[in-house]
C-alpha cells in the first residue's frame, strides 16, 4: 500500500469521470497531452480543484513522433471519439453521456448505429464464436472446462458404411503428445487396403441418391454440425492442444475457423444449387445451367490443421453432392475420428462419409488408383501433392479432378518507410505462430538494408520473449513440432546452416522442453533467397538485405521460386504496395499486416505453382470444383413456340 502512485493520461470524458468516481480520497494525477483536452481538464479542475493535471509532450527523432501524433490525431478525429462529438452542436448532452455498454446492448455503435454485433458481421451466415482469454474471467472458466479432459483416452478406427470383421483392420498404434513423449492420449486402428477398397465400393453405390438430395437437407445438416463442434468446442481443443500440439489460441481459433467452413459452404451451396441459373438466348429456346455433384471424392487432409481442413474439405465435397472418404494424417487421426462422429451425428449417412485413418503410403495407392474416385482434395507438401497428380493421371476412367494446397518458401518484402515496430510485431506471429506450421508462415523477411539493423533488432528482442514449452501453459507461445522426424528435419537443417549464415539468433529454450518435439524458434541470415530451395516447415525464419536499388530484381528472384503461396509486404508508401502486390505471383497478399490467420469468406486462402491448384479454401469459387456443370436447351417452338409472348 502506497507504493504505486497512478497517474492517468487520458482525453476520454467517460474515462476521467470514472476514475473520479472510483479513486475516492486517493491519492492520484491526470496527464494530458500538450495541446489537447484543455477546455475538457479546466472543466475538471473548476470542480476538483486540488487535481493534478500533468501536461506532457513526446519527445524524439522524426521517425518515432510522426506515426505517434497520426495515431493520436486519428484517435481524436474519429466520428465515434468524445472529442470529436463534443464538437457536434446537433450531438445532446444526454446522448454524449450515454454509457458505451449500454449502447452496445441496444445493438448501436457511437461511431455507426447500423454497425452489427460480432455475431452478426456476416449479413448471410452467422458468425462462430470464441474465447477471449486475456479476459480472466473467461479464461478461468476455460481452464476450468478443460480439465475435465486431462485423463481421457480416445480410440479411433475405420468408419465405413459397411460392415467388416475385426481382424481386417491393420494394426494399432498408440498416440503420444507430441509436447511430452510420456503422455498418452488414445489409440489409433488403422485401416488397410482391402478395407479402401470396401469404402470405396460402398460411396460409388451411395452416389446416386446423395446427390440427387435436395440441398438444402445437405446444407442443413452442415449447419447443424457447425452447432455440435461449438458444442463440443472444449473436447475438440483438448484433442488439439493433446494430439496436434497446438496451444490454447490457436486451438480456439481453429475450432472456430471448422465452424465458419461448414456455415459457408452451406450458404454457397444454395447459392449455386438451389436453383437453374436462366441463360439469355433467342425467342423459342431456353437454357439453363445447373450444378450437380461430380462423384466419390478422397479427401487427404494435414496434420498442421487437423481439424479446420479435415472439416472443411470434406463439407464442400459434401454439400457439393458428393459421398466422401476421409483421410487424415497419420498424426492426427484422433481428432479426425472425433470430428467424423459429429458429421454422422449432424445427419450425414455412414455410407456417405467414411473414415479411413492409416498409411498414406498403403491406402494412397488404392484411393487414387481406383477409377471410382472422380475427385481428391489434398493439403500437404508439394512432393506429395506431385505423386498424387501422376497417380491420377496413369490409372484408366475419367480423368480426375485435383484440388490441392501445398506449402510455400513465403516472403515478406519491408522498405525503409516501414514502421519497424509493426513490422516486427507482424513478423513473429508470421513466422513463429503455430510453431511456424502453417502453410502460409513466413519463411524469408526481406529487409531493405537502410532500416535492417534496426529491425533485426526488434525481432531478436521479441524472440527472447517468447515462451517455448507445453501448450497446456497460458503463457506458452510456440509449442512443439508435430513429431520426431519434423524435429530432426529442422535440427539438422540448423545445424547446417549455421556454418553458412551471415548471423544466427534463437529463442532460449529451457530444459523442460527436452520431454517434446521441440524446436526452437531460429533466426538464420543470408546473403541471397536464392539460396533457398525447400520449404523447412517450422520455426525457421531467414532475412535477407536488399537495396532500395535492387527490389525489383528481389521481386523476380522470388517468382523464379516459382512457390506461389503468402507474400506481405510492408510500406508506408502505397505505389511500392501496389508495385509489389501486382507483380508477385502468389495467391495471397498481405500488405502492412502479417500474413496467417486467413478468414473463411473474408481471406480466401490458395496457392499457384508449386503452392497448390486453386480454387481458393473459403472462396466464393471454391465449391465449383466440387461439381460439374449441366445445360439444358429446349427448343420450345416444336411444342408450339414462346408461350410468354401471348401474355404481353
Amino acid at each position: 500500500k502506497g507504493c504505486i502512485y497512478p497517474q492517468f493520461a487520458s482525453h476520454n470524458a467517460h474515462t476521467i469521470a470514472s476514475i473520479l468516481v472510483m479513486a475516492g480520497e486517493r491519492s492520484f494525477e491526470f496527464q494530458r497531452l500538450h495541446g489537447m483536452g484543455e477546455g475538457l481538464y479546466e472543466t475538471v479542475m473548476q470542480t476538483h480543484r486540488n487535481m493534478t493535471v500533468r501536461i506532457y509532450a513526446p519527445v524524439g527523432s522524426h521517425e518515432d513522433l510522426l506515426p505517434y501524433l497520426v495515431r493520436r490525431l486519428l484517435e481524436n478525429g474519429a466520428n465515434g471519439s468524445f472529442v470529436h462529438r463534443l464538437q457536434d452542436a446537433q450531438v445532446s448532452v444526454d446522448e454524449l453521456i450515454v454509457h458505451p455498454t449500454r449502447c452496445l446492448i441496444a445493438r448501436k455503435s457511437l461511431a455507426n448505429p447500423n454497425i452489427p454485433l460480432p455475431s452478426d458481421i456476416f449479413q448471410d451466415r452467422k458468425n462462430s464464436s470464441g474465447i477471449n482469454l486475456t479476459i480472466a474471467a473467461q479464461r478461468q472458466a476455460f481452464m476450468k472446462n478443460l480439465q475435465q479432459f486431462n485423463d481421457t483416452q480416445w480410440y479411433a478406427k475405420p468408419l465405413l458404411g459397411v460392415s467388416y470383421e475385426p481382424q481386417e483392420v491393420g494394426k494399432s498404434i498408440v498416440v503420444y503428445s507430441p509436447y511430452d513423449k510420456q503422455r498418452k492420449v488414445g489409440q489409433v486402428q488403422y485401416a488397410t487396403s482391402p478395407l479402401a477398397e470396401k469404402a470405396l465400393l460402398c460411396a460409388q453405390l451411395a452416389f446416386a441418391q446423395w446427390e440427387g438430395s435436395d440441398v438444402d437437407m445437405r446444407a442443413e445438416i452442415l449447419e447443424r454440425a457447425a452447432l455440435l463442434i461449438e458444442e463440443h468446442r472444449d473436447e475438440l481443443i483438448a484433442l488439439c492442444v493433446y494430439e496436434a500440439g497446438k496451444t490454447f489460441q490457436d486451438s480456439i481459433d481453429e475450432i472456430r475457423e471448422t465452424v465458419d467452413f461448414c456455415r459457408y459452404y452451406a450458404q454457397q451451396a444454395r447459392h449455386f444449387m438451389h436453383n437453374p441459373v436462366q441463360l439469355p438466348g433467342p425467342t423459342g429456346e431456353t437454357n439453363q445451367l445447373s450444378y450437380e455433384g461430380k462423384g466419390v471424392f478422397v479427401c487427404v487432409s494435414p496434420w498442421n490443421f487437423p481439424l479446420a481442413i479435415f472439416i472443411g474439405q470434406v463439407v464442400a465435397a459434401l454439400v457439393a453432392g458428393n459421398p466422401v472418404i476421409a483421410k487424415p494424417a497419420e498424426q492426427t487421426s484422433l481428432i479426425a475420428y472425433r470430428a467424423v462422429e459429429l458429421l454422422h451425428e449432424g445427419g450425414i449417412p455412414k455410407n456417405i462419409l467414411q473414415l479411413l485413418p492409416g498409411s498414406g503410403a498403403e491406402l494412397g495407392e488404392v484411393l487414387m488408383c481406383s477409377s471410382i474416385v472422380e475427385g481428391v482434395a489434398f493439403t500437404g507438401s508439394t512432393q506429395t501433392g506431385r505423386r498424387i497428380n501422376k497417380m491420377l493421371a496413369e490409372r484408366t476412367g475419367s480423368i480426375a479432378t485435383l484440388i490441392a494446397e501445398t506449402g510455400g518458401l513465403n516472403a515478406m518484402v519491408v522498405d525503409s518507410t516501414a514502421l519497424p515496430e509493426q513490422v516486427a510485431t507482424d513478423v513473429i506471429r508470421s513466422a513463429f505462430s503455430s510453431a511456424g506450421q502453417r502453410c502460409s508462415a513466413l519463411r524469408v523477411l526481406c529487409v531493405q538494408e537502410d532500416v535492417a539493423d534496426r529491425i533485426v533488432e526488434l525481432i531478436k528482442g521479441s524472440m527472447t520473449e517468447l515462451v517455448v514449452g507445453s501448450p497446456e501453459q497460458y503463457a506458452t507461445d510456440v509449442g512443439p513440432v508435430i513429431d520426431l522426424a519434423a524435429q530432426q528435419k529442422l535440427l539438422g537443417y540448423i545445424t547446417q546452416m549455421k556454418t553458412k549464415a551471415t548471423s544466427f539468433y534463437q529463442t532460449p529454450v529451457n530444459s523442460e522442453c527436452d520431454r517434446g518435439t521441440f524446436v526452437p524458434p531460429t533466426l538464420l541470415e543470408i546473403d541471397s533467397i536464392n539460396q533457398l530451395s525447400d520449404e523447412q516447415f517450422g520455426p525457421i525464419l531467414h532475412i535477407v538485405r536488399y537495396k532500395a536499388t535492387e527490389l525489383e530484381s528481389l521481386l523476380d528472384d522470388i517468382n523464379a521460386m516459382q512457390f506461389g503461396l503468402t507474400l506481405g509486404v510492408h510500406s508506408r508508401n502505397t505505389s511500392v504496395c501496389d508495385r509489389v502486390a501486382r507483380k508477385v505471383r502468389v495467391g495471397n497478399v498481405y500488405v502492412n499486416r502479417n500474413q496467417v490467420g486467413a478468414v473463411v469468406g473474408v481471406n480466401p486462402f490458395g496457392g499457384r505453382g508449386l503452392s497448390g491448384t486453386g480454387p481458393k479454401a473459403g472462396g466464393p469459387n471454391y465449391l465449383l470444383r466440387f461439381m460439374t456443370e449441366k445445360t439444358i436447351s429446349t427448343n420450345t417452338a416444336a411444342i408450339g413456340g414462346n408461350a410468354s409472348l401471348l401474355a404481353t
